[in-house]
């Protein structure tokens, strides 16, 4: 499946091609039903979120949530979910004032906070394979491929990853089970994959999820599999962005807009870097309904 740079590439030198390109995509993504959710205070990214929501956060002359909704509708997504709760008034007039184009918004407000997969409880007709994502995710995942990923590999979950390298400040020590040290590393580079904020779902995932309380995404994890569910791991190698601390939005702002143009595609095959043809990756950057439909 062709990635977003090459649906740019499409756009710039064969529209007739591209709107054929589109069709197929549409085909496949348009009774996907995604949740997102944009109900967290940020507090890390504070001052900035004491007046505006995270999504809601300057990426050029858009915020993170429109970026996030275009490309949703690029990829033939039309059925969008809103989980809001703080400062959720704002996302709504924002939302309500502006050209939403094909897709459906509907709100579905916490009354109390409910972690992070608790808010899915709140969603009705959940009743096939559904995406789940964070608002204020910069990416350019190609949707319909993790879907088709989640769906050949046949997941109760699948969780979208990018692999992050984390260098640690100090000397690591590996120790036996009488502390007694057999090995020591300089400042050792520790690399995994990490999850990008972004979920595919069957309905049956719904039903691990407490009626009451908070329940975040880790306590979900544990107990899909303490239930012999299927969970996958889709790796995307290209630009991914977690706008979790002010340094984090400023450098990924900068990035974004210097190799991107609408809806996120990049210009010149630049990749997770920003640099043009590099090998390496961003990963070093760090119960009310209201329903809108289309504009």
């Amino acid at each position: 499946m062709a990635s977003s740079s090459d649906l740019s590439f499409l756009r710039d030198v064969r529209p007739d091609l591209r709107a054929e390109f589109r069709a197929s995509r549409d085909s496949s993504l348009k009774g996907l039903t995604t949740i997102v959710l944009a109900g967290g205070r940020g507090t890390r990214l504070a001052p900035y979120t004491s007046v505006l929501p995270k999504p809601l956060m300057p990426v050029g002359d858009r915020s993170i949530l429109e970026v996030v909704v275009e490309q949703l509708e690029e990829a033939g997504i039309v059925d969008i979910h809103f989980c809001v709760g703080y400062l959720g008034h704002l996302i709504q007039a924002v939302f309500e004032n502006r050209e939403n184009g094909h897709v459906n918004i509907t709100y579905v407000r916490e009354r109390n906070a409910l972690g992070t997969a608790g808010p899915l409880r709140l969603v009705d007709n959940l009743e096939s394979t559904f995406l789940v994502m964070n608002g204020d995710v910069l990416t350019t995942i190609d949707y319909g491929a993790l879907v088709s990923f989640h769906r050949e590999h046949g997941n109760a979950l699948t969780i979208a990853t990018h692999k992050r390298s984390i260098q640690i400040d100090y000397g690591m020590l590996h120790l036996d089970e009488a502390s007694r040290v057999r090995g020591y590393d300089e400042k050792p580079t520790i690399s995994s994959p990490m999850s990008m904020g972004i979920y595919v779902m069957e309905p049956s995932v719904i039903e691990h999820i407490p009626e009451h309380g908070s329940f975040d995404f880790p306590d979900l994890v544990h107990a899909l599999l303490d239930a012999g569910e299927p969970i996958g791991a889709y790796l995307h190698e290209g630009l991914w962005f977690d706008i979790g601390r002010q340094e984090d939005y400023e450098r990924a702002v900068s990035v974004w807009n210097e190799n991107s143009h609408t809806n996120g595609h990049l210009n010149n095959g630049a990749n997770g870097s920003g640099k043009p043809g590099s090998a390496s990756a961003a990963s070093d950057l760090d119960g009310v309904r209201h329903e809108q439909g289309p504009r």
